[in-house]
């Protein structure tokens, strides 16, 4: 066994030979946008996210769903659809799956990939001062689905919903090969903790002597569009309470950094992008690599000696 539950890494990793791991995770949800088919591929997209944190790619699936009696099977079809287009677009195929009866509805994919074990993306690993810290998508996901599906809040602009639909289905395959083509070997995916709450978990397990901390730039994280007048405006999910109350002790603001920025960095994300240490002197390579793969990427911050997170 190469990762598991002895270390907060994003899926399970058994090594089966010295050049070849395989990497196994699963993850499912309710729905966070009306239409099945896409509701369907972000789930897959999200679930296959954990392969990609590990810098490994997809082989193929299992379907995991649970739904209604009332909830008719044209529906059902159409979000197995999307889900099996998105793993078809990730290089791998659905190869079967289970459905249940169940209150609520629910879907997502169970994920078995495979990687180099001398090349895996880790954060269960020391970091280094020196290596800067890039993310691959912007953060908002949460805040604005959930503005989408709270009614109580004015109505949702319909081009921001679009931004983050097409955020949440963008895959972080190519986002992987960057890194793994530039040398990177510590990262994760940034989803229902939060960017702090897995910047948190990156941080390792430093020992006092050899302890590091981030520094993390608020005004250079990407945002979608109109998120920190959402989170003005009174949206928030369970993880802006949830995340600091379990991470926060970890994590210190400057007092620049503005009320409803400070609760975006806490959100959860759904099918997020990727948080990488870059090593020093490989900035100029991972960029090349995102820029040839039309992968967007921001570097927010650095790896610096002492402790904890400081966000300014």
């Amino acid at each position: 066994m190469r990762a598991g539950i002895q270390k907060p890494d994003d899926a399970a990793v058994w090594t089966l030979h010295e050049d070849q791991a395989l990497i196994q995770t699963a993850d499912f949800f309710t729905p966070i946008v009306d239409d099945p088919e896409t509701f369907g591929a972000i789930a897959a997209a999200n679930a296959m996210s954990d392969v990609f944190a590990m810098g490994g790619e997809v082989l193929f699936a299992l379907n995991i769903a649970g739904m209604p009696e009332s909830v008719g099977l044209d529906i059902l079809s159409a979000i197995l659809a999307g889900g099996a287009r998105k793993v078809r677009e990730a290089g791998g195929v659905v190869a079967g799956g289970h459905t249940v009866t169940n209150p609520e509805l629910f879907y997502g994919l169970s994920v078995t990939g495979l990687g180099d074990p001398d090349r895996l993306l880790t954060k269960g690993e020391s970091l280094d001062p020196g290596q800067t810290l890039w993310l691959t998508k912007p953060l908002g996901t949460g805040i604005v689905t959930t503005a989408h599906i709270v009614e109580t809040h004015a109505p949702i602009d319909p081009g921001d919903l679009e931004a983050a639909i097409q955020s949440m289905l963008s895959l972080n395959a190519a986002a992987a090969t960057a890194a793994r083509t530039s040398g990177t070997k510590r990262g994760t995916d940034v989803t229902g903790f939060g960017l702090l709450g897995h910047a948190c978990e990156m941080l390792g397990p430093n020992t006092q002597e050899d302890s590091c901390g981030l520094y993390i730039k608020a005004d250079s994280v990407p945002l979608l569009p109109n998120v920190l007048a959402y989170a003005q405006n009174g949206v928030q999910t369970r993880a802006a309470q949830r995340n600091p109350e379990h991470f926060g002790q970890s994590v210190r603001f400057a007092d620049t950094v503005a009320p409803e920025l400070r609760q975006v960095l806490w959100e959860a994300e759904t099918s997020g992008g990727l948080l990488l240490a870059v090593p020093q002197g490989c900035e100029g390579a991972f960029e090349k690599a995102c820029q040839d793969l039309g992968q967007d990427c921001w570097c927010i911050g650095e790896v610096v000696a002492g402790s904890g997170i400081k966000v300014a």
